[in-house]
């Protein structure tokens, strides 16, 4: 499956949607005129009033509009307006709930083996249906949310399912569409709820008088032709949002290599609708509106049929399993076979270098990718043995500091800032007055002491470490988050050059939590061919990391994946990591289709001769995160890319904002 195609298609049917959009607004002006008529005449004699149809159809279309405005305006913050709007819980990061925690691990694990922004969890307290959503503007603002009875109902592989089902939504761009879609709906509506309105105000009035009898007649016209916009409102629904369900399906099977996980989900939800339980029902007001979004059927009674938002259940199984299966009980499991815990003894601390490939927690992140064409894998998350790249940094001795602090706003940052020390370097006395002035002393002194901690991670988890604390970062206001980029990067100048694990991760933390970082870059360019600077700057960087004594080996082998275009190369001495910063910008620009065609010469430049290091890995990782994208299956299958350590080599330092390449990270 192709993330970048599968993008593509959501623009489509975006286009899709306007056209619809635009049938349905032609439909409701049209009925809007016909019963104005005929209710007209029905009370006067003609001929019509001068401009009668002229004014009936603004009037219709300003509410129409002026619905869809609205209810866009009020989603502008994203998943997380959509969240309050169901009326569910964000689940703290540090939760002590095992069941909140157990899906919170679930979570980071499917967005570090994909290499993408963490997503905000939350939780529908008061629903006991098993059923779970994701929604957000982009990768950057995604949320996902379930309800409890998915985290007491499931076991831990099934609930894995589910949430692959959403990440497949989330990297596919459905997301985008379907907050697209509640805005649209909502202004379709507006007639009938303008006409049940005026039936309130009339049936309140006391007033017998003619003018309310019209008030009254009005209403109920004008409610009824409001469902002109409901019978389209539903088929919208139904043609946008049923195929791509097949597809998320299909997808969770792929990212978690487990057909049992989202298969057995299904086949749980199916079990509690043959017995007269909410099966995937949720009894929110606001689920109707929603119910596009969600993994199974919100509202049972718009199960099937033509309006249908889903495929019916016992074809989606059997498209995961090939043959027809039976449904399965779905009661309240013990809590330690849902945590798929039970007996286990705690694995002795490892280091990620040392993590035998297909039974560590890395086993997601590092599983032998099965294709040299990385398109039909998108992200392909191999099966996860209930632990995950995350869990894997929570077991290096020492670390469990860093967890509780990335969990808490303020400490969150100043783990940040720790990132940024040169390992074996101490916090320099400029740095130190920096923080100090904008946090006080004593958070001097913490960041020293998560300095100690970071250098015992592997160099390679320094970012999937700064993912970790993204969905705290984004709990601060837009202003603080801009402070702490400012911050950051006045620790990264005050020595006076940049080193590149220091680029890295301020390249990454400015686009996951920057002031563009909720909204999608848009597409200025379609082909390469305008940007090869841009190309050729970013291969360069990339070459000088993977093999500094011989970059232009390493360059050519992804210059060979680009035919039609020439990048030039730019020698080692010669980048200019602000320029690269301003590339990467230009390249997300790029068409979605074309983005593989570039991250696939990047894939090649890193794992030149069949080998890479981390330092070339997660110059390969930031790349990625730059453009919007998730990780080639080569970064995932080379455990040494994320916990090895990179060829031994000195290089002089640079001035700041030229390249600084052998700095130890």
């Amino acid at each position: 499956m192709n993330f970048f195609e599968q993008q593509e298609a959501a623009r489509r049917l975006s286009r899709r949607l306007v056209m619809l959009f635009a049938l349905a607004v032609v439909a409701i002006v049209i009925a809007v005129n016909f019963t104005a008529t005929f209710v007209y005449l029905g009370v006067f004699s003609p001929p019509l009033p001068r401009g009668f149809y002229l004014t009936n159809t603004l009037v219709t279309l300003l509410m129409i509009g002026a619905g869809t405005w609205w209810e866009t305006a009020r989603l502008a913050s994203g998943g997380e307006a959509v969240a309050q709007m169901i009326g569910a819980r964000r689940v703290d990061p540090s939760t002590r709930d095992l069941l909140e925690r157990r899906l919170v691990n679930v979570v980071e694990e499917m967005a570090l083996a994909s290499g993408t922004p963490v997503p905000r969890v939350y939780v529908m307290e008061d629903e006991l249906s098993i059923n779970a959503f994701a929604a957000g503007h982009s990768l950057h603002d995604a949320v996902i949310a379930v309800t409890r009875g998915a985290l007491t109902r499931l076991t831990r592989d099934e609930l894995q399912g589910v949430i692959g089902h959403e990440f497949s939504h989330i990297l596919n761009g459905d997301m985008r569409l379907n907050i697209r879609l509640i805005g649209v709906l909502f202004g379709l509506l507006m007639l009938s709820m303008f006409g049940r309105f005026m039936l309130e105000i009339g049936r309140g009035s006391r007033d017998s008088r003619g003018g309310i009898a019209v008030l009254l007649v009005a209403g109920v016209a004008l409610w009824i032709l409001g469902y002109v916009g409901v019978f389209f409102g539903r088929l919208i629904k139904a043609a946008v949002s049923r195929q791509r369900e097949y597809l998320a399906d299909a997808s969770s099977v792929q990212f978690t290599r487990n057909p049992d996980g989202i298969g057995g989900a299904l086949r749980k939800i199916g079990g509690l609708t043959q017995g007269r339980e909410p099966g995937s029902r949720i009894d929110h007001p606001n689920a109707e509106t929603l119910s596009h979004l969600f993994l199974g059927a919100a509202k049972p009674s718009f199960a099937g049929g033509l309006f249908a938002t889903h495929p019916p259940l016992a074809a989606r199984i059997k498209r995961i399993f090939g043959r027809e299966l039976p449904m399965l009980p779905a009661g309240e499991l013990p809590l330690a076979e849902a945590l798929g815990a039970a007996g286990a003894a705690p694995p002795a601390p490892l280091s990620a270098a040392a993590l035998p490939p297909g039974s560590s927690p890395l086993s997601g992140l590092m599983a032998e990718a099965t294709s040299s064409d990385w398109l039909p894998q998108a992200i392909g998350v191999a099966s996860v043995d209930g632990h995950g790249l995350a869990e894997a940094m929570r077991r290096v001795p020492g670390e469990a500091q860093l967890q509780a602090a990335l969990a808490d706003s303020s400490q969150a940052q100043l783990v940040v800032l720790a990132m940024l020390i040169e390992k074996g370097k101490p916090f320099s006395g400029q740095q130190r007055q920096l923080v100090a002035e904008a946090f006080g002393a004593e958070a001097a002194q913490q960041v020293d002491a998560f300095h100690e901690a970071i250098q015992r991670l592997p160099p390679g988890l320094r970012l999937p470490l700064l993912d970790l604390a993204e969905p705290t970062l984004l709990k601060l206001g837009a202003s603080v988050r801009e402070r702490l980029l400012l911050l950051v990067h006045g620790l990264i100048r005050a020595d006076g050059r940049v080193t590149l694990h220091e680029f890295l991760l301020f390249t990454v933390l400015k686009r996951r939590i920057g002031r563009d970082a909720n909204r999608p870059a848009p597409i200025r360019f379609a082909g390469l061919e305008p940007l090869q600077a841009e190309v050729g700057l970013a291969m360069s960087l990339l070459a000088s990391v993977r093999l500094p004594e011989r970059p232009e080996h390493a360059y050519n082998a992804g210059v060979l994946l680009l035919p039609g275009i020439e990048p030039p190369r730019v020698p080692t001495e010669a980048i200019d990591l602000d320029a690269v910063a301003r590339a990467l910008e230009r390249l997300n620009q790029l068409a979605p289709l074309v983005k593989p065609r570039l991250i696939k010469a990047c894939a090649a430049v890193a794992f030149v001769d069949g080998e890479t290091h981390w330092k070339a890995a997660s110059c390969l990782r930031t790349i990625c995160a730059a453009l919007d994208a998730p990780l080639p299956p080569q970064l995932r299958a080379d455990a040494g890319a994320l916990g090895g350590e990179g060829p031994a080599g000195a290089e002089p330092a640079h001035p700041s904002g030229q390249l600084s390449l052998l700095q130890d990270g």
